[in-house]
């Protein structure tokens, strides 16, 4: 597969393991877009379609949008000219029986990359992450530290540490994710289409190789 063909990307890894950063940066380099399913939740939900009318009252309840109608968002998202040249997909799916009902809707998948950081390296990470109240952007206290201290280099955001970014809240985003989402590496192992990565170093390097890993 040449990497002009390999555009229908899904990114895997732990909590901190730089999947959105990256995903950013290979967006931006190949055209395509970073579709995450908090992005089509929001943007569906200001447009007011019908499936953004119907997450919205599951979101207004607190509860978790169903996997049906995740999969139709994507759907309709897949629809659009943005995506026709492809898409990395961040943070979806998050189980196996989500990754079932990707692969029957007909949304065709390329690639899968696995990123590999070990846990004390995520908790680093994740415990001095800072995020902006304006416009979401995340800093670190030592990897990526604001310009001003406490306030976001684009808006001048306050920017604070959210909840789940705390030491307890991050093991426990951790388990979870071993018991729910890594049981997916072996699932796309088994459909050929699963590559592993290394997740340590500068963006630039972790970059290299899922150019290397998609082509």
């Amino acid at each position: 597969m040449s990497a002009t063909s390999a555009k229908r990307i899904i990114f895997l890894g732990p909590p901190g393991a730089g999947k959105g950063t990256i995903a950013s940066m290979l967006s931006h380099e190949l055209g395509i877009p970073q579709v995450s399913t908090g992005d089509l939740f929001r943007s569906a939900v200001a447009k007011e379609t019908a499936l953004g009318k119907k997450a919205k009252g599951y979101m207004d309840r607190g509860e978790l949008v169903p996997d049906q109608v995740t999969i139709d968002l994507l759907k309709e998202c897949m629809q659009e000219p943005k995506c026709k040249q492809g898409f990395i997909l961040d943070g979806f799916p998050r189980t196996v029986i989500q990754a079932d009902a990707l692969a029957v809707s007909g949304i065709d998948i390329d690639r899968v990359v696995s990123f590999t950081v070990p846990e004390q390296e995520l908790l680093q990470r994740l415990v001095g992450r800072m995020t902006c109240r304006k416009c979401g952007a995340i800093y670190h206290v030592s990897n990526l530290p604001p310009k001003i201290p406490g306030k976001c280099d684009r808006d001048g955001g306050e920017l604070y540490q959210r909840e789940d970014q705390k030491p307890e809240a991050i093991k426990k985003r951790l388990q979870v994710y071993k018991e729910q989402t890594a049981p997916l590496i072996t699932y796309y192992r088994k459909k050929g289409i699963l590559v592993e990565i290394d997740g340590i170093g500068i963006p630039k390097e972790v970059l290299k190789r899922v150019h290397a890993a998609i082509s």
